[in-house]
């Protein structure tokens, strides 16, 4: 195969003569080099490995560019990078590392391109192209990596069990490709990685969510997190997940095995939402189901309450994962501790009223939240599929009536608390809390409407009521 093609941008050929003027060898390698096989896009940084002095090659670069990029030295690595159109090119000599068991940062040391291709982590990243005029275009693949590009799999260079010791992230990262790139891992790779999963106790949580988010970001999240499971990485960092696999049987009686149900949960909102933090709380949706969980001789297994106690357990799973917390994580709480209001009001009785305290407390998450619940949806009965998802469409419908009458999303009190104390005569304090209580309880079960003028005029004839009975 012929890799001309793959290095045909200009910025190639200005490489190739700094390359050439140093009499240097470089390549193009990782990456970039996958990704342009695979026609997927390219990424917007580019691995460059020079047998001898990669600074050097990135300042001859940057001096040979009408631009004159600067470039940014990482001494402690032996690495530069500089920016051209837009595009990260990063550059090394080429090496050899060595790691200790205890921490995943390498020993480096000078070495050959075979010696920099069987570091990386796995074939199909290492694969390198020459720039160099002399063998511009040719491919050096020491290690199959085409074959296993052509052939789908992930496999690493070296021995897997060398591998993932040496630098267990690399097991995450296995996931990630196979999950993003729909391989299979080879299976040789795979029983590395269920040997080696302890190993991950040696990684930052940060590192270990960078890789998570990845897979969490895939088209079909389910395939990563199978994996994550049955290779035992899942419960290293993520145990709640893992908790939820099992089917227990008690007189005959069985429940569903709630962490393939998840996993299709978070698949089925993935067709639907790019947002990460709404495929994070289909994710967490039920974490709330093994504390709660009991068998009832008369009705078989509950779950009562399990969105309550899932929704309490979310701050401290996105505290230990280094997670951001504030708006994020009480996005995520909110979205689990409700993730079965709007199943309730499928009932043909429910009133308006529960209707609008729905959308009052949802406010404007109140589409996400009508997205998990229909993705919660995952019988493999087609007449009770369809039966859910109308029930659902006529919550919608009945959602978009009452905020087309009542305008409750992100909700505002119609009288300000500094007004009630201007017509009672009151300072600061319960009795004016009571009052706007009161009148907010009104507005949502439908006694008068939102808007300044019913909320006045119930507030001037009820208030001494309240404040009486108070």
């Amino acid at each position: 195969m012929d890799g001309k093609d793959i290095i045909s941008d200009n910025i190639f050929q200005s490489i190739s003569e700094a390359a050439d003027a140093l009499n240097v060898d470089a390549y193009v390698v990782g990456g970039y080099v996958r990704d342009y096989l695979l026609n997927r896009p390219l990424p917007n940084d580019i691995d460059i490995v020079a047998v001898g002095n990669g600074i050097a090659l990135a300042e001859a670069l940057s001096n040979a560019l009408p631009e004159k990029p600067k470039v940014t030295v990482f001494k402690r690595f032996g690495t530069a990078m500089l920016r051209h159109n837009d595009v990260e090119l990063e550059f090394v000599g080429a090496r050899k590392e060595s790691y200790s068991s205890d921490s995943r940062k390498p020993i480096v040391e000078d070495g050959t391109l075979e010696d920099d291709q069987r570091r990386r982590d796995f074939t199909i990243n290492a694969l390198a192209v020459k720039v160099n005029a002399n063998g511009f275009g040719t491919f050096i693949d020491p290690f199959d990596g085409l074959k296993h590009l052509e052939n789908e799999i992930i496999v690493t260079p070296l021995d897997p069990d060398i591998t993932f010791s040496d630098d267990p992230l690399r097991m995450m990262r296995a996931i990630r490709f196979a999950s993003q790139l729909h391989f299979t891992i080879h299976p040789k790779t795979l029983a590395a990685i269920r040997k080696n999963a302890h190993r991950l106790e040696i990684v930052s949580v940060e590192r270990i969510m960078t890789e998570f988010n990845k897979i969490m970001a895939c088209e079909r999240p389910s395939e990563g997190l199978a994996l994550l499971f049955e290779t035992g990485l899942l419960n290293h960092f993520l145990p709640e997940i893992s908790a939820l696999q099992g089917v227990e049987e008690i007189d005959g009686q069985l429940h569903k095995d709630n962490f393939y149900h998840t996993i299709e949960v978070v698949d089925n909102i993935s067709k639907n939402t790019d947002k990460l933090w709404l495929r994070w709380a289909a994710l967490l949706h039920d974490i709330g189901k093994p504390v709660v969980k009991k068998f009832d001789a008369k009705i078989g297994w509950t779950f009562h309450g399990h969105e309550f106690v899932g929704g309490k357990m979310v701050p401290r799973i996105f505290r230990s994962l280094k997670l951001p917390l504030g708006n994020t994580s009480k996005y995520v709480q909110k979205i689990v501790t409700m993730s079965s209001r709007p199943t309730a009001l499928t009932n043909e009785n429910v009133t308006d009223s529960a209707v609008r305290r729905l959308l009052f407390d949802a406010g404007d998450d109140i589409d996400d939240l009508m997205l998990l619940v229909e993705a919660d949806i995952t019988t493999k009965n087609e007449r009770r599929k369809r039966k859910y998802l109308n029930n659902f469409r006529e919550v919608r419908e009945r959602l978009v009536k009452v905020e087309e009458e009542d305008k409750l999303r992100n909700w505002q009190p119609p009288i300000t608390g500094s007004e009630i104390m201007k017509a009672f005569n009151l300072p600061p304090g319960r009795e004016v809390g009571l009052i706007k209580n009161a009148i907010k309880e009104a507005i949502l079960d439908g006694e008068i409407h939102n808007d300044y003028e019913s909320a006045y005029s119930f507030m001037k004839e009820k208030a001494g009521d309240i404040l009486e009975k108070n």
